[in-house]
């Protein structure tokens, strides 16, 4: 049997009585035919089943005696209402005259803006925070600091059928709107109700990302890059020393890259033959920030996209990734009938990509449709590297297709819009060309050959190879040995077979460094795009390094 709970809306004794109220004597008379529970006394203003104490009047004090003499009887104690702090009930008398005591509530500092949704400051962070990698908030962060009794005043906390809470709008008619029951279930379905656009969100259900950003990938401004943001470019200087070690592949790296972007250059992507291509922090930590594994087969190619935040990806499995660097998912995803050995974005629509491998074609994909838009076809078994000259109009291919005599088709300038060919008989020498690199600020471009020489061209029809100048001294041995130009185009650097890392001055060929790197061979090298002394380079056997 439910139990009945009468209430009694008188107040404290600070408070005088309203006309036509009930005295002190008839409510102890009310209260005489109450059982009191064995061990416990009744007193006016207590709910005895509650157990909460409350501050009896001066007219239930003066009458005792009279609070237990009718034992028989089953009429609860009255509850007084008013400053109940917090409790609420049906009145069984409605005082029209008087006004409701207004409830105040404590002031307190307002909670902090929430860490999963304020944006990512502009200014510097501190070295240590830097160092660290950035921090990650853990999802406590999220959470309000005061307990939803403290709420904004424009919002009433209730609670649905499954004990879920959720916010109403208090409007100033204390009309609330009808909420539909699917919506009171659904934490998530609160800030639809109306609220206002100024209030903050409660809770990590209000706007925390329940899969948070991997530690350091967060867009943040390393300490050591920012001073030469705002800088012109300054001259490249040769790197001396080892900065970081990075291991963590189980297979031979294929390529590495730095972020495209200047502030978000400390991120340096690899690839490599296990399957996977990584991310790593080699600026501040030299921690692996994220490792991706959407390959089936090994990644032999893998490029950041010009924005920053986007990886494309290639491999032995015919499989084409775009993939989001935060949250690892693939935002694009295609199918190639051949295994793919090299990428690269368009330079001025960067919706599209060409791609290349084991086949006699390359294919241009547009990311917004996922299909083939262009293909450029030529009589080769295999496209070893692709390289955009500067307007994106055209672009150059270099194959597997050399004679005895000459080797036609060894580099193919193709015309992007008409899917044409411009010319191939660029290169007349027997060699293939595994790499190919364009000079930052001269028309001129480098191709790396199996002949044990990096060759300069001209980056203008009909691309003539120069006579005068050749960078020699390293060994490719058939391995796709890389090389790149130093941001303000004064060095060069290459890979080699046996490992070492040799520079080349740019106007005199003659070398101006060289260093052993790596035990094994080192077929990837890149200059930093801000720091004017960080080179990364990758090797066969399965490490990346550091110098500075």
């Amino acid at each position: 049997m439910a139990s009945l709970v009468a209430y009694d809306d008188s107040d404290s004794e600070d408070e005088p009585e309203p006309s036509g109220s009930r005295t002190a004597t008839s409510q102890a008379e009310d209260l005489a035919g109450v059982a009191s529970p064995p061990g416990q006394e009744l007193i006016p203003g207590l709910l005895t089943p509650m157990g909460v104490n409350l501050r009896p009047t001066k007219s239930s004090a003066e009458a005792p005696g009279r609070l237990c003499e009718d034992l028989g009887g089953r009429r609860l104690p009255l509850v007084p209402l008013g400053r109940t702090e917090g409790r609420c009930g049906p009145s069984l008398r409605l005082q029209w005259s008087r006004k409701e005591p207004a409830v105040t509530t404590p002031r307190s500092e307002p909670p902090g803006p929430s860490v999963w949704l304020s944006q990512p400051r502009a200014g510097p962070l501190p070295l240590t925070a830097a160092r660290s990698g950035g921090v990650r908030p853990s999802q406590e962060s999220c959470a309000p600091d005061e307990p939803a009794f403290w709420a904004p005043a424009t919002y009433e906390v209730s609670r649905g059928d499954d004990g879920s809470s959720f916010r109403k709008p208090k409007h100033e008619d204390c009309i609330i709107p009808y909420t539909p029951k699917r919506l009171r279930q659904s934490p998530a379905a609160a800030p639809a109700l109306g609220g206002s656009a100024g209030a903050e969100p409660q809770g990590p259900s209000a706007g925390c990302d329940p899969r948070p950003a991997p530690r350091g990938l967060a867009p943040r401004v390393s300490e050591f890059i920012r001073p030469y943001l705002d800088c012109p470019s300054t001259e490249t200087q040769l790197p001396r020393h080892l900065l970081f070690h990075l291991r963590g592949h189980e297979a031979p790296v294929n390529s590495v890259q730095w972020c495209p972007v200047p502030p978000q250059s400390h991120l340096l992507l690899s690839a490599s033959m296990d399957k996977t291509f990584k991310v790593w922090d080699a600026v501040d930590t030299g921690h692996c920030l994220q490792t991706y594994t959407l390959h089936t087969e090994a990644v032999r190619a893998a490029r950041w996209a010009p924005c920053g935040r986007r990886i494309l990806s290639g491999g032995f499995d015919f499989a084409l990734h775009l993939t989001d660097l935060e949250t690892g998912t693939p935002l694009f995803s295609g199918q190639s009938d051949f295994r793919i050995t090299t990428l690269k974005f368009h330079p001025q629509d960067h919706h599209l990509f060409v791609c290349g491998g084991f086949s006699s074609e390359i294919k241009a994909w547009d990311i917004r449709t996922s299909k083939v838009v262009r293909r450029f076809t030529a009589t080769v078994q295999q496209t070893l590297d692709i390289l955009f000259l500067r307007d994106g109009t055209e672009f150059l291919s270099s194959t597997d297709a050399s004679s005895r005599d000459s080797a036609d088709r060894t580099i193919i300038a193709w015309d992007f819009r008409t899917s044409a060919k411009i010319s191939n008989q660029i290169f007349h020498e027997r060699y293939t060309c595994p790499s190919l690199a364009l000079h930052p600020r001269e028309p001129v471009f480098l191709a790396q050959t199996n002949g044990n020489y990096l060759a300069l061209f001209s980056a203008v029809w009909p691309y003539r190879m120069s006579r005068r100048r050749r960078y020699e001294g390293h060994k490719v041995e058939g391995y796709s040995v890389g090389c790149e130009c130093s941001p303000d185009g004064d060095l060069l650097v290459t890979g080699s077979a046996d490992g070492q890392i040799l520079l080349y001055n740019f106007r005199t060929a003659s070398r101006a460094c060289a260093r052993q790197g790596h035990a094994q061979a080192c077929v990837g090298v890149t200059f930093h795009p801000v720091l004017p002394c960080a080179l990364a380079t990758c090797s066969w056997e399965g490490t990346v390094k550091v110098w500075h």
